[in-house]
């Protein structure tokens, strides 16, 4: 009877360590782990993102304000008079309007309009 009881102890003791072991770990759900790699990766998504939209607004504003300008000079070169031997301090054409003004037209194709002092009888 004493084995019995020994080994009914023993067995009640080994339970008891056993569920306790398995308790006094908690074991982070695999959900939160996805989850945090999910917000990492579409945080790392939309900063790219933004990257790639940053670029392509560069680089279209570039093209916009070199087809302006090009646009720009053509026009200036078909409907006003260039003023011969004379540019501007940047090194531009210059041409007068129909109202006598002189102007230049710049990088992002708008007419800056100068004065006769402000010419350059030299190209810089």
């Amino acid at each position: 009877m004493k084995n019995a009881f020994k080994i009914a102890l023993l067995s009640a003791a080994v339970f008891v360590a056993a569920e306790s072991t398995t308790f006094a770990q908690e074991k982070k759900p695999v959900t939160k782990q996805i989850g945090k790699a999910a917000k990492d990766v579409g945080n790392a998504t939309a900063t790219a993102a933004k990257d790639v939209g940053n670029a392509t607004a560069t680089g279209a504003k570039a093209v916009g304000q070199k087809t302006s300008e090009v646009a720009s000079k053509g026009a200036a070169a078909v409907a006003n008079n260039r003023y011969e031997g004379h540019w501007a301090l940047t090194g531009e054409l210059v041409y007068s309007d129909e109202y006598g003004r002189y102007f230049y037209v710049d990088k992002k194709g708008h007419r800056q309009f100068i004065t006769k002092a402000q010419m350059r009888t030299t190209k810089p």
